[in-house]
C-alpha cells in the first residue's frame, strides 16, 4: 500500500524504517519542525526526519495541518492509509479523509487506559504491570479510535520510561506491519469510555521528590524520569537529579533525612521506607555513583527515631 507517515521521536522512527524495509511505498513523511537541543541549542531535526534522509524519502514540516499548502501536498501523494506515530500534532478532520483507507496510529499503551500524551511514563508512575501497543483506527477524538490489533508486554520493576520505550518501539512495528498485511481482514474493537484514563503531558514540576510519599511511589518516579527530565531530590539543603535507586520497605527515619552515608551508600528516609540512591547528577554536573558523589561531602546520618 502506498503509505503516508507522520512522527517525529524515535519511537516512531523505529515504526517508519520497518514499514520502508517491508516495502510498502512510503509516498509522504510529515515530522515536526527542527527544534533547539544540546547545550548550544542547536536546531536539529527530529528522529523520524533522519530516518526518512537515510532512507531517501521526502518529509515535510509543517507547523500545523490546517495549512493549504500541507493538505494539498498529501493530496497529492494520493496515500491508501497514513501512518501516525507519537506525531505532537492533531490531525484535523480535512486530513483524517485524505488516505483512501483511513489513518492508523501507533499508540504505546494497552487503550482505552493511558490516552494522550505520555502513556509510558504514566503507567511506570501508576504501578501499571503491563502495557502495549494498540493499533488504532483514528477519528477526530483524542486516541478515541476502535482498536484494530493490541500487543502486550509486563513492565518489570526496574523498567524505566527509556528501557520501556524502546521495547515498545520494536513491538509497535511489528504490529503496524502486521495490521498493514491484514488491514481488510481486521475487525475494530471499540474502546470503552468508562474504563479510559489520560496520560497528560509531563510537566518538570512533576520530577520533584517528595520524600513524604512511600519508597515504592519514588522509585516508580525516579524511574519515570529516566531518560527525561530526571527526578529532582533535595537532601541537607543539596539539590541534584537521581537517576536510578532501590526501595528499601524494611528501612524507617524521618522523611528527607540521611539513614546512611557511608562508602558506596547513600540511603535517604521516605514516608514508608527509604530509598538507597544509585546514580546522581549535581546541576551542571555529569551523572556519577553515588560513593563518588560522597566523597568530599560531610553527611551524616539522622538520629534514628525511637
Amino acid at each position: 500500500m502506498r503509505v503516508a507517515f507522520a512522527g517525529t521521536p524515535p519511537f516512531a522512527a523505529r515504526a517508519l524504517e520497518a514499514i520502508a524495509r517491508a516495502g510498502h511505498p512510503v509516498v509522504a513523511v510529515l515530522t515536526q519542525p527542527d527544534r533547539p537541543a544540546g547545550r548550544g541549542l542547536r536546531l536539529t531535526p527530529s528522529a523520524v526526519a533522519v530516518a526518512a534522509q537515510s532512507l531517501g524519502l521526502p518529509v515535510e514540516k509543517p507547523a500545523s495541518l490546517r495549512v493549504p499548502a500541507a493538505l494539498e501536498g498529501l493530496r497529492a501523494a494520493r496515500p491508501d492509509v497514513m501512518v501516525v506515530a507519537a506525531y505532537g500534532l492533531i490531525l484535523p478532520r480535512t486530513v483524517l479523509d485524505i488516505p483512501a483507507r483511513g489513518c492508523l496510529n501507533i499508540h504505546a499503551s494497552l487503550l482505552p487506559r493511558w490516552r494522550g500524551a505520555a502513556p509510558i511514563h504514566r503507567a511506570i508512575l501508576a504501578g501499571d504491570r503491563a502495557t502495549g501497543v494498540c493499533i488504532m483506527q483514528m477519528e477526530e477524538g483524542l486516541d478515541t479510535g476502535p482498536v484494530l490489533l493490541a500487543r502486550e508486554v509486563p513492565i518489570t520493576s526496574r523498567d524505566t520510561t527509556g528501557v520501556l520505550t524502546e521495547r515498545l518501539a520494536a513491538l509497535g512495528a511489528e504490529a503496524i506491519l502486521e495490521a498493514l498485511a491484514q488491514l481488510a481482514t481486521l475487525v475494530p474493537r471499540s474502546q470503552d469510555d468508562a474504563h479510559a484514563t489520560y496520560a497528560a503531558k509531563i510537566s518538570k514540576s512533576e520530577a520533584r521528590i517528595d520524600w513524604t510519599r512511600s519508597c515504592e511511589d519514588l522509585d516508580r518516579q525516579v524511574r519515570a524520569f529516566d531518560p527525561a527530565p530526571g527526578a529532582e531530590a533535595e537532601v541537607a539543603g543539596e539539590t541534584f537529579k537521581v537517576w536510578s535507586a532501590e526501595p528499601l520497605a524494611d528501612a524507617r527515619g524521618v522523611p528527607g533525612t540521611v539513614i546512611r552515608a557511608e562508602g558506596d551508600d547513600l540511603v535517604i528516609a521516605c514516608g514508608t521506607g527509604a530509598l538507597q540512591l544509585k546514580t546522581l547528577q549535581k546541576p551542571g554536573g555529569r551523572k556519577m555513583a553515588a560513593g563518588e558523589f560522597l566523597r568530599g561531602k560531610v553527611l551524616r546520618a539522622a538520629t534514628p527515631p525511637n
